[in-house]
């Protein structure tokens, strides 16, 4: 007969598939979309071998599925709450212990430091998106961004973003989006558009936990996005 403890003890297996820096690293990137463990193990600054371990761990877990795509192995999250799940545990790591909050504040040091412009809420991109006010900047890799986005986001990867500043709109704020709110992307943006005199600021989430949310989102038709799991 099944005990609790047997089933307490099958959640601690999850659990303990999750206490892996790494792990959260391939999960995160994952969240933006399916992709072979080739793309996984360079995103999260692993070898192959390494990726594929660990991504073991999260398949028996039951967090991620794999399917074999010709020569490539291709794995997706098995549900959209688990972007949830990694969302609460960053809120009760950030309220709960100081070395969250001092964290961030190194990762983010060179952010606006004198504070006088906040993150942007999804409330308040709603509504400027709503009127016309804000236009979006996704500064994720291609492929992320063809995996899905948000609607009337503008894709130009970080690294071209000098060479691209002719598709951005000098009459609205921009608003710059990536994987979450811990991504660096963003921020970075931020830094060099606000240098060349844009309106800018961060969406304070990413495109995970707007999917997550169920707020609307687009994609490239199926082989483009087929095409894009391919490293």
């Amino acid at each position: 007969m099944t005990s609790q403890q047997e089933l307490l003890d099958t959640l601690a297996g999850v659990a303990r598939a999750l206490g892996n820096g790494h792990r959260l690293a391939l999960l995160e990137r994952l969240a933006q979309g399916a992709a072979a463990v080739e793309t996984l193990a360079h995103t999260a600054d692993l070898t192959v071998g390494n990726a594929s371990q660990h991504l073991q761990h999260l398949r028996r877990a039951g967090l991620v599925t794999a399917q074999r795509d010709g020569k490539h192995m291709i794995y997706r999250l098995t549900d959209e709450r688990i972007v949830t799940l990694m969302a609460l545990l960053r809120q009760v790591a950030e309220t709960n212990l100081a070395e969250m909050e001092r964290l961030v504040g190194r990762l983010f040091a060179e952010d606006d430091a004198g504070g006088a412009l906040e993150a942007v809420t999804r409330e308040e991109l709603l509504a400027g998106l709503s009127t016309g006010k804000l236009a979006l900047l996704d500064v994720r890799p291609e492929e992320e961004f063809e995996a899905g986005h948000l609607p009337q986001a503008i894709n130009i990867p970080l690294e071209q973003l000098e060479d691209m500043l002719d598709r951005l709109p000098r009459d609205r704020e921009i608003v710059a989006y990536c994987r979450g709110p811990y991504c660096v992307l963003s921020h970075e943006a931020v830094q060099r558009l606000r240098q060349l005199g844009y309106r800018v600021r961060r969406f304070e989430e990413g495109y995970p936990e707007w999917k997550a949310a169920g707020l609307p989102v687009s994609a490239q038709p199926a082989a483009a996005t087929q095409a894009s799991l391919r490293p």
